[in-house]
């Protein structure tokens, strides 16, 4: 299916989606990281949204952008979880029926949430999982699909953190953002383009799929090996391509952190701050602390914060197998 995108989504776009989202969405805060060293690094705590995710902004930005003949019959996403948690959260505010597709190794603690919001959950492969995002759509669901990332009206949602953002901290300089499919970044990218020229978006991703570094490196989308881990929000093996024109003209650099960095940044989070991240939502800060893309002033997107509980207890307790992909090993214990 071909799309076409423009260059950036308006700025206009982007202030009509936060007074959309007001109403379900939170105004996260941001707080500075204590931190002894020469960078000045912020945090920007999408964990407290309602669904623990930043995704509930695209969703309520998506739903409210669409009339009532559209919603007749529900609405329909693919996504590997928190997506799926926002549109779930705000199909029940609004008694609309929604159906998840997922790949079937989505994380269980997602599921178990989605089921909680009375959602459908239709579990398939990966590969067919990715074809429903290239296709936008799915045989045999019934209402609108949604599409996670492309939806221009969901990445104008996701560009509200950045007008938060510049609210609270107006000379910030760098943005880390995680890099999934890319609606994260380009939302919140366009936004920083209108209003704050001289500040970059860095994607940031994980050393077992990073098909923006490899793309960008290139010139163009590149396909790479990916394999999974316990950062589940991010990881595919390539770029949409719908979202490769907007992605090279937005994103002005890139940074790869191995699941080791992404776990130490999950440590930090949770001792210094009492924050609890995804791998997704703390591969941002591991980004940042990593030195990769310079100092400066920086705000990192805690993008998440629905990460298994047993996955979470070995990372802290530093348990063998902590970081590896499959079910959390139990942490240890003292007798």
């Amino acid at each position: 299916m071909t799309i076409s995108l423009p260059d950036r989504i308006p700025l206009d776009a982007i202030k009509q989606a936060r007074q959309r989202i007001k109403d379900s969405a939170v105004r996260t805060p941001l707080v500075r990281l204590p931190y002894e060293g020469p960078r000045e690094i912020w945090l920007k705590l999408e964990t407290l949204q309602p669904v623990g995710s930043f995704k509930i902004r695209g969703a309520r930005s998506a739903i409210g952008a669409l009339d009532d003949a559209r919603l007749r019959k529900g609405i329909y996403t693919a996504s590997a979880g928190n997506m799926a948690l926002g549109l779930a959260y705000c199909a029940r505010e609004r008694n609309l029926p929604f159906t998840a597709i997922v790949p079937e190794d989505a994380p269980a603690i997602k599921l178990a949430a989605l089921t909680r919001l009375g959602a459908r959950i239709v579990p398939v492969p990966f590969e067919r999982w990715w074809n429903v995002l290239l296709e936008h759509r799915y045989d045999g669901v019934e209402g609108q699909f949604i599409h996670p990332v492309s939806d221009l009206a969901v990445m104008a949602g996701n560009g509200t953190i950045a007008t938060e953002i510049l609210e609270d901290l107006p000379h910030v300089e760098k943005v880390f953002v995680p890099f999934g499919g890319g609606g994260l970044a380009c939302g919140i990218a366009s936004a920083l383009k209108a209003l704050e020229p001289g500040a970059r978006v860095i994607g940031c991703e994980v050393d077992t799929a990073h098909p923006l570094t490899t793309s960008l490196e290139a010139g163009s989308p590149q396909t790479v090996p990916h394999a999974r881990s316990f950062v589940d929000g991010i990881g595919a093996g390539g770029i949409l391509p719908e979202m490769w024109p907007l992605v090279k003209g937005l994103i002005e650099g890139a940074v790869v952190v191995s699941l080791e960095e992404t776990a130490d940044a999950i440590r930090i989070l949770v001792e210094r701050m009492r924050v609890v991240a995804e791998g997704a939502g703390a591969v941002p800060l591991a980004a940042a602390l990593s030195g990769r893309a310079g100092g400066g002033t920086m705000c990192c997107v805690i993008s998440g914060g629905n990460i298994d509980p047993a996955r979470l207890a070995a990372i802290l307790t530093r348990s063998p197998g902590a970081t590896e992909a499959g079910p959390a090993p139990a942490p240890v214990t003292a007798a």
